[in-house]
């Protein structure tokens, strides 16, 4: 991937701007780093305006194809007095399937996404920034399988969040799949 691939962005290695990152995300990276050399090359971030993280904003300032971003929804529901927490990560231009897939998945009755402080302040990143990569450990990344394979109008390139809203992070699709911890679900994500 070349630092000028996707829209008006410049993009650059994520572990050369550790800035850019929240904190939990880059001791993410570093620690797949070192169990993969190719993420070193291959995750990239860029610097944003903050006001144009949410998808649409982003897509329409920087030029992007909508299906090359990702959101990242965290969700939890209860079992038995246990709670079970995701990340769900669809394609923007669709929704997570929550009420079926995700709370299957999970085994509960009901699933619900977290409170904006909750997910903020377990996660360790800003609101509109959550991101895949860096999630607390018992939590469970769920990521629709329509993320990893190549878009026809994105190509293979998926746009998350960095853990801040002042940036996002750039990888291949196929090298999230292969994120430590990650679970790749067919049928994740709505039309």
């Amino acid at each position: 991937m070349t630092a000028d691939v996707l829209g008006t962005l410049t993009w650059v290695r994520a572990l050369d701007r550790p800035d850019l990152l929240a904190a939990p995300v880059h001791a993410a990276l570093t620690a797949w780093v070192a169990a993969d050399a190719e993420v070193a090359d291959a995750v990239l971030v860029t610097e944003i305006d903050p006001d144009l993280a949410d998808t649409a904003a982003l897509t329409a300032a920087y030029d992007l194809p909508p299906a090359a971003s990702a959101n990242c929804v965290l969700v939890a529901g209860r079992r038995a007095g246990e709670e079970r927490v995701a990340a769900a990560v669809v394609r923007a231009t669709t929704r997570a399937d929550v009420n079926a897939t995700v709370k299957r998945l999970l085994d509960v009755r009901k699933a619900s996404f977290l409170p904006t402080d909750r997910a903020v302040e377990e996660s360790g990143m800003e609101y509109g920034g959550i991101t895949p990569l860096g999630l607390p450990a018992g939590y469970r990344v769920l990521v629709d399988a329509r993320v990893v394979v190549d878009d026809p109008d994105a190509g293979g390139t998926v746009v998350v969040g960095s853990g801040v809203r002042r940036s996002k992070v750039a990888l291949p699709g196929a090298l999230l799949a292969r994120a430590p911890g990650v679970e790749v679900v067919d049928g994740l994500g709505l039309d």
